[in-house]
Protein backbone atom coordinates (compact mmCIF):
# COMPACT_ATOMS: atom_id res chain seq x y z
CA UNK A 1 0.00 0.00 0.00
CA UNK A 2 1.23 3.45 -1.05
CA UNK A 3 2.21 6.26 1.87
CA UNK A 4 -0.69 8.34 0.49
CA UNK A 5 -2.81 5.30 0.72
CA UNK A 6 -1.88 4.79 4.44
CA UNK A 7 -2.40 8.23 5.47
CA UNK A 8 -5.94 7.74 4.37
CA UNK A 9 -6.54 4.66 6.44
CA UNK A 10 -4.91 6.50 9.15
CA UNK A 11 -7.75 9.69 9.14
CA UNK A 12 -9.66 7.59 8.46
CA UNK A 13 -9.25 5.44 11.78
CA UNK A 14 -8.82 8.50 13.61
CA UNK A 15 -12.10 10.46 12.87
CA UNK A 16 -13.77 6.66 13.93
CA UNK A 17 -11.47 6.60 17.40
CA UNK A 18 -10.88 10.41 18.06
CA UNK A 19 -12.97 12.58 16.23
CA UNK A 20 -16.43 12.60 16.16
CA UNK A 21 -18.43 10.11 17.99
CA UNK A 22 -21.66 8.83 17.57
CA UNK A 23 -24.05 11.83 18.90
CA UNK A 24 -21.70 14.34 16.70
CA UNK A 25 -22.03 12.26 13.56
CA UNK A 26 -24.66 12.59 10.99
CA UNK A 27 -26.68 9.64 10.10
CA UNK A 28 -25.33 9.65 6.88
CA UNK A 29 -21.82 10.72 7.55
CA UNK A 30 -19.31 8.62 6.33
CA UNK A 31 -16.21 7.62 9.11
CA UNK A 32 -13.77 10.34 6.65
CA UNK A 33 -16.17 12.69 6.69
CA UNK A 34 -16.95 14.45 10.21
CA UNK A 35 -19.54 16.95 11.28
CA UNK A 36 -18.98 20.37 11.34
CA UNK A 37 -17.73 21.57 14.78
CA UNK A 38 -16.63 25.30 16.24
CA UNK A 39 -15.44 25.95 19.50
CA UNK A 40 -17.04 28.79 22.10
CA UNK A 41 -15.34 30.36 24.68
CA UNK A 42 -17.69 32.41 27.34
CA UNK A 43 -16.85 33.52 30.81
CA UNK A 44 -17.51 31.66 34.38
CA UNK A 45 -18.82 34.16 36.79
CA UNK A 46 -18.97 33.02 40.13
CA UNK A 47 -20.59 35.94 42.64
CA UNK A 48 -20.09 33.92 45.60
CA UNK A 49 -23.27 32.52 45.96
CA UNK A 50 -24.07 31.15 42.91
CA UNK A 51 -22.11 30.65 39.46
CA UNK A 52 -22.93 32.14 36.23
CA UNK A 53 -21.84 32.24 32.29
CA UNK A 54 -21.49 35.03 30.41
CA UNK A 55 -22.05 35.31 26.75
CA UNK A 56 -20.27 33.07 24.11
CA UNK A 57 -18.54 34.11 21.47
CA UNK A 58 -17.07 31.16 18.74
CA UNK A 59 -13.32 31.38 18.68
CA UNK A 60 -13.01 28.51 15.81
CA UNK A 61 -15.71 30.16 13.46
CA UNK A 62 -15.06 28.62 10.65
CA UNK A 63 -16.27 25.66 8.20
CA UNK A 64 -14.71 22.16 9.37
CA UNK A 65 -13.63 20.66 12.40
CA UNK A 66 -12.20 22.25 15.23
CA UNK A 67 -12.86 20.10 18.31
CA UNK A 68 -11.30 18.81 22.09
CA UNK A 69 -9.94 22.12 23.58
CA UNK A 70 -8.09 21.93 26.51
CA UNK A 71 -6.69 24.44 28.04
CA UNK A 72 -2.88 25.02 29.30
CA UNK A 73 -2.02 25.57 32.17
CA UNK A 74 -2.15 29.40 33.33
CA UNK A 75 -5.58 29.25 31.25
CA UNK A 76 -4.18 32.18 28.70
CA UNK A 77 -5.14 30.10 25.77
CA UNK A 78 -5.86 26.60 24.64
CA UNK A 79 -4.86 23.94 22.29
CA UNK A 80 -7.49 21.42 20.33
CA UNK A 81 -7.63 19.78 17.25
CA UNK A 82 -8.40 21.31 14.12
CA UNK A 83 -9.37 19.12 11.03
CA UNK A 84 -8.11 20.78 7.28
CA UNK A 85 -10.10 20.16 4.23
CA UNK A 86 -7.72 17.41 3.40
CA UNK A 87 -8.72 15.42 6.18
CA UNK A 88 -5.01 16.02 8.07
CA UNK A 89 -5.78 16.77 11.69
CA UNK A 90 -3.28 18.98 13.54
CA UNK A 91 -2.81 20.17 17.24
CA UNK A 92 -3.79 24.43 16.68
CA UNK A 93 -3.17 26.92 19.91
CA UNK A 94 -5.95 29.30 20.44
CA UNK A 95 -4.15 32.44 22.47
CA UNK A 96 -7.13 34.78 24.30
CA UNK A 97 -4.83 37.82 24.18
CA UNK A 98 -4.18 37.97 20.65
CA UNK A 99 -7.45 36.68 19.94
CA UNK A 100 -5.94 34.42 17.29
CA UNK A 101 -5.59 30.73 16.56
CA UNK A 102 -2.38 29.33 14.89
CA UNK A 103 -1.04 25.85 13.82
CA UNK A 104 1.01 23.78 16.02
CA UNK A 105 1.82 20.50 14.50
CA UNK A 106 2.91 20.49 11.01
CA UNK A 107 3.30 16.39 10.59
CA UNK A 108 2.50 13.96 7.82
CA UNK A 109 0.50 12.02 10.61
CA UNK A 110 -2.65 13.22 12.70
CA UNK A 111 -2.68 14.61 16.01
CA UNK A 112 -5.57 14.20 18.29
CA UNK A 113 -6.27 14.83 21.83
CA UNK A 114 -3.84 17.20 22.98
CA UNK A 115 -2.72 17.79 26.56
CA UNK A 116 -0.75 20.40 27.76
CA UNK A 117 1.62 19.55 30.42
CA UNK A 118 3.35 21.99 32.98
CA UNK A 119 6.69 21.67 31.51
CA UNK A 120 5.27 23.47 28.35
CA UNK A 121 5.32 20.30 26.41
CA UNK A 122 1.91 18.40 25.17
CA UNK A 123 1.06 14.76 24.72
CA UNK A 124 -1.57 13.60 21.61
CA UNK A 125 -2.81 10.49 20.67
CA UNK A 126 -0.96 10.17 17.03
CA UNK A 127 -2.36 8.18 14.08
CA UNK A 128 0.76 7.46 12.30
CA UNK A 129 1.29 5.82 8.75
CA UNK A 130 0.58 2.44 9.10
CA UNK A 131 -2.65 3.17 11.12
CA UNK A 132 -1.48 2.64 14.59
CA UNK A 133 -2.95 4.82 17.61
CA UNK A 134 -0.34 5.75 20.31
CA UNK A 135 0.26 7.93 23.04
CA UNK A 136 3.10 10.69 21.60
CA UNK A 137 4.76 13.83 23.61
CA UNK A 138 5.75 17.15 21.65
CA UNK A 139 7.84 20.29 22.62
CA UNK A 140 5.28 23.13 22.72
CA UNK A 141 6.12 24.34 19.55
CA UNK A 142 5.28 21.25 18.12
CA UNK A 143 9.16 20.03 17.12
CA UNK A 144 10.68 16.95 18.72
CA UNK A 145 7.77 14.18 18.50
CA UNK A 146 8.44 11.47 20.98
CA UNK A 147 6.92 7.91 21.54
CA UNK A 148 6.15 7.29 24.99
CA UNK A 149 4.01 3.93 25.43
CA UNK A 150 5.22 1.20 22.10
CA UNK A 151 3.44 -1.80 23.44
CA UNK A 152 -0.23 0.22 24.43
CA UNK A 153 -2.13 0.76 21.15
CA UNK A 154 -4.85 1.41 19.96
CA UNK A 155 -5.19 4.52 22.54
CA UNK A 156 -8.08 7.16 21.89
CA UNK A 157 -8.16 9.26 24.95
CA UNK A 158 -5.81 10.58 27.99
CA UNK A 159 -5.74 12.04 31.24
CA UNK A 160 -2.58 12.27 33.23
CA UNK A 161 -2.75 11.97 37.03
CA UNK A 162 0.68 12.82 37.39
CA UNK A 163 3.71 13.39 35.59
CA UNK A 164 4.71 9.57 34.74
CA UNK A 165 1.05 8.06 35.26
CA UNK A 166 -1.56 8.46 32.71
CA UNK A 167 -5.26 6.75 32.41
CA UNK A 168 -6.03 5.67 28.87
CA UNK A 169 -8.62 5.10 26.81
CA UNK A 170 -8.22 1.63 24.74
CA UNK A 171 -10.33 1.50 21.74
CA UNK A 172 -12.21 -2.06 21.59
CA UNK A 173 -16.00 -3.87 21.99
CA UNK A 174 -15.75 -2.41 24.42
CA UNK A 175 -13.80 0.26 25.00
CA UNK A 176 -11.52 -0.43 28.19
CA UNK A 177 -9.88 1.89 30.51
CA UNK A 178 -6.37 1.09 31.57
CA UNK A 179 -3.65 2.70 33.22
CA UNK A 180 -0.22 2.63 32.62
CA UNK A 181 3.67 4.17 33.92
CA UNK A 182 5.58 5.82 30.93
CA UNK A 183 8.25 4.84 33.13
CA UNK A 184 7.64 0.98 32.74
CA UNK A 185 5.61 1.06 29.70
CA UNK A 186 3.16 -1.29 31.35
CA UNK A 187 -0.86 -1.50 30.83
CA UNK A 188 -3.41 -2.44 33.40
CA UNK A 189 -6.93 -2.80 32.65
CA UNK A 190 -9.16 -0.92 35.11
CA UNK A 191 -12.91 -1.06 33.99
CA UNK A 192 -14.86 -1.81 30.30
CA UNK A 193 -17.44 -0.38 28.27
CA UNK A 194 -16.59 3.41 29.33
CA UNK A 195 -17.51 6.64 27.50
CA UNK A 196 -14.44 9.08 25.98
CA UNK A 197 -14.57 11.89 28.18
CA UNK A 198 -11.79 11.06 30.99
CA UNK A 199 -10.72 13.38 33.41
CA UNK A 200 -8.54 13.87 36.55
CA UNK A 201 -10.29 14.14 39.57
CA UNK A 202 -9.14 17.65 41.24
CA UNK A 203 -6.88 17.54 43.54
CA UNK A 204 -6.50 13.55 43.42
CA UNK A 205 -4.57 11.07 41.95
CA UNK A 206 -7.68 9.33 40.07
CA UNK A 207 -9.46 9.89 37.42
CA UNK A 208 -13.48 10.25 36.45
CA UNK A 209 -14.71 8.75 33.50
CA UNK A 210 -18.38 7.43 31.70
CA UNK A 211 -19.43 3.53 32.84
CA UNK A 212 -21.68 2.60 30.86
CA UNK A 213 -23.01 -0.66 32.22
CA UNK A 214 -26.58 -0.61 30.47
CA UNK A 215 -28.31 1.06 28.37
CA UNK A 216 -30.02 2.75 30.59
CA UNK A 217 -27.50 3.18 33.36
CA UNK A 218 -24.63 5.77 32.71
CA UNK A 219 -22.97 6.73 35.26
CA UNK A 220 -19.80 9.28 36.47
CA UNK A 221 -17.54 7.18 38.11
CA UNK A 222 -14.42 7.83 40.03
CA UNK A 223 -11.47 5.17 39.59
CA UNK A 224 -8.48 4.95 41.71
CA UNK A 225 -5.65 3.97 39.29
CA UNK A 226 -3.82 2.38 42.09
CA UNK A 227 -6.23 0.03 43.66
CA UNK A 228 -8.79 -0.35 40.98
CA UNK A 229 -12.05 0.87 43.13
CA UNK A 230 -14.46 2.24 40.90
CA UNK A 231 -17.18 4.94 43.07
CA UNK A 232 -20.15 6.07 41.58
CA UNK A 233 -20.26 9.91 41.45
CA UNK A 234 -22.56 11.36 39.52
CA UNK A 235 -25.90 10.02 36.64
CA UNK A 236 -25.41 11.24 33.34
CA UNK A 237 -28.25 13.25 31.81
CA UNK A 238 -28.98 10.82 29.03
CA UNK A 239 -28.46 11.07 25.73
CA UNK A 240 -25.25 13.34 26.45
CA UNK A 241 -22.08 11.84 27.71
CA UNK A 242 -19.44 14.87 27.97
CA UNK A 243 -18.44 16.66 31.51
CA UNK A 244 -15.93 18.24 32.87
CA UNK A 245 -14.67 19.29 36.43
CA UNK A 246 -14.11 23.38 37.73
CA UNK A 247 -11.44 23.25 40.45
CA UNK A 248 -13.28 23.48 43.29
CA UNK A 249 -14.98 19.95 42.93
CA UNK A 250 -18.23 20.65 41.01
CA UNK A 251 -19.01 18.65 37.83
CA UNK A 252 -20.34 20.44 34.54
CA UNK A 253 -21.75 18.83 31.76
CA UNK A 254 -24.13 20.29 28.65
CA UNK A 255 -26.72 18.59 26.96
CA UNK A 256 -28.50 20.01 23.49
CA UNK A 257 -28.33 24.16 24.19
CA UNK A 258 -28.01 23.88 27.98
CA UNK A 259 -24.78 23.81 30.36
CA UNK A 260 -25.97 22.34 33.63
CA UNK A 261 -24.01 21.60 37.33
CA UNK A 262 -23.41 19.42 40.02
CA UNK A 263 -21.77 18.68 43.22
CA UNK A 264 -21.29 15.06 43.70
CA UNK A 265 -22.47 13.89 47.04
CA UNK A 266 -24.25 17.33 47.74
CA UNK A 267 -26.60 17.89 44.78
CA UNK A 268 -29.31 15.29 44.23
CA UNK A 269 -29.83 16.27 40.40
CA UNK A 270 -28.03 18.60 37.71
CA UNK A 271 -28.96 21.89 37.92
CA UNK A 272 -29.27 24.36 34.73
CA UNK A 273 -26.36 26.84 34.31
CA UNK A 274 -27.22 28.47 31.59
CA UNK A 275 -29.42 28.15 27.69
CA UNK A 276 -27.16 29.02 24.70
CA UNK A 277 -29.88 28.72 22.70
CA UNK A 278 -30.98 32.08 21.37
CA UNK A 279 -27.13 31.86 20.31
CA UNK A 280 -27.92 29.33 17.75
CA UNK A 281 -25.27 26.65 19.79
CA UNK A 282 -26.88 23.38 19.48
CA UNK A 283 -25.59 19.71 20.43
CA UNK A 284 -23.13 21.08 23.31
CA UNK A 285 -20.17 18.01 23.21
CA UNK A 286 -16.64 18.62 24.08
CA UNK A 287 -16.04 20.65 27.46
CA UNK A 288 -13.14 22.14 29.16
CA UNK A 289 -12.93 24.30 32.27
CA UNK A 290 -9.66 26.96 32.44
CA UNK A 291 -7.19 26.22 36.04
CA UNK A 292 -8.60 29.53 36.85
CA UNK A 293 -12.17 28.67 36.71
CA UNK A 294 -13.06 31.82 34.74
CA UNK A 295 -13.12 30.52 31.01
CA UNK A 296 -15.02 27.40 29.67
CA UNK A 297 -14.82 26.40 26.27
CA UNK A 298 -17.17 24.03 24.69
CA UNK A 299 -17.49 22.46 21.35
CA UNK A 300 -20.98 22.84 19.54
CA UNK A 301 -22.36 21.64 16.18
CA UNK A 302 -21.56 24.26 13.51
Amino acid sequence: MSTRALATCAVALALLACAPADDEIAADATIASPSETDIWVAELLDSGRRMRVGAPSNATDRPGYDNQPFFLPGGSAFLYTSIDASGQADVWRHEFDRGRSYRVTRTAESEFSPTPHADGTFTVIRVEADGRQRLWRFDGDGENPALLLPDIEPVGYQAWVDEHRVALFILGEPPTLASADVRSGAPRSLLSSIGRALHRVPGKSTVSVVHKAAENDWQIVEVDLESGDVSELAPLLRPAEDYAWLPDGQLIMGRGSKLYLRRPGDDREWRELADFSAHGITQITRIAVSPGSNRIAFVAQR
